[in-house]
């Protein structure tokens, strides 16, 4: 189940595609997924942060909290941003899952588009670039079938990666929706 956060204030984003896909794959993976989650609701309104993803596996017991990001900033820019972002996790993620038991151990994950170096940490969580997130969901498929176990309907972005996935299994038969004689003129 996702449930999505909004308040009052309006505080919160719309979420972008990254966070849209994390969200699916936590869901598919039996997780109980919250998306932009407002934190630290002030005295005279407004919130401290937003969590872009939270999420409870209540199977295995893992917490989840996880940041992503398409930016371009430094590693020393988004060590400072980020920080802040991980900081308001900790402290804020009983909020998250009110009424819920949670276990102790929170994990907290970046996601990042653009990442360079060896830097595997980032604000104190860690690094996974979106390469690697697209080979972990690529990994998780293989062996499903769209035609046999399907990813539900209501995971879409989820759903095309399975077709992408699936459609890497055998070679292109030169069918095409846009003929070969289009494509080369662009």
């Amino acid at each position: 189940m996702v449930t999505r956060s909004a308040s009052p204030q309006g505080y919160g984003h719309r979420m972008n595609h990254l966070e849209q896909l994390v969200s699916e794959w936590l869901q598919y993976r039996g997780y109980f997924v919250r998306q932009s989650v407002a934190v630290g609701a002030r005295a005279k309104g407004g919130f401290e942060g937003e969590l872009d993803v939270v999420a409870l596996n209540p199977v295995t017991q893992h917490l989840l909290h996880v940041e992503c990001s398409l930016d371009a900033l430094s590693t020393e820019q988004r060590q400072l941003r980020f920080s802040g972002k991980f900081e308001r996790g900790r402290k804020y993620i009983k909020d998250a899952f009110r009424g819920i038991e949670l276990p102790e151990t929170l994990e907290q994950v970046l996601v990042l588009q653009f990442a360079s170096g060896n830097v595997r940490s980032i604000g104190g969580a860690r690094l996974v670039t979106v390469r690697e997130f697209v080979h972990e969901m690529f990994d998780g498929l293989k062996g499903t079938s769209p035609a046999s176990k399907a990813v539900p309907s209501n995971l879409p972005l989820l759903r095309t990666i399975q077709l992408a996935a699936d459609a890497t299994r055998i070679r292109a038969n030169g069918h095409r929706i846009i003929s070969e004689a289009q494509t080369s003129e662009h």
